[in-house]
């Protein structure tokens, strides 16, 4: 599967951002989608994924509740849905997939990637 995230942006603080990631290739519903990000000078961690159904998603505690995400396996993408932005969102934001049943934080265990949209709080 091959994956393009795109709808990063600036944005002030405050304010809101929806991430896409797009699919080609077959069997899409087939796999977990995530999103993670990494800030400069960061390792790339955990933000959240959903399952193939989209019927449940896992998120970083540190979101509180302010992300959401959805996918749509009619048209092979996952969206992010992302709210009440502060300066320490600031990253680039990349989606992964990976085949099975569980959700997992390490980066390592997800074998597709997408090449990453830049998104910039400022304060």
């Amino acid at each position: 599967v091959q994956l393009q995230a795109s709808g990063g942006g600036l944005v002030q603080a405050g304010g809101s951002l929806r991430l896409s990631c797009a699919a080609s290739g077959r069997s899409f519903s087939s796999y977990i989608i995530g999103w993670f990000r990494q800030a400069p000078g960061k390792v790339r961690e955990f933000v959240v994924a959903i399952s193939q159904s989209g019927n449940s998603a896992v998120y970083a505690d540190s979101l509180q509740g302010r992300f959401t995400i959805s996918r749509d396996n009619a048209k092979n993408t996952v969206y992010l849905q992302m709210n009440s932005l502060k300066p320490e969102d600031t990253a680039v934001y990349y989606c992964a997939a990976r085949s099975g049943s569980a959700i997992v934080f390490a980066p390592s265990a997800w074998g597709y990637w997408g090449q990453g949209t830049q998104v910039t709080v400022s304060s």
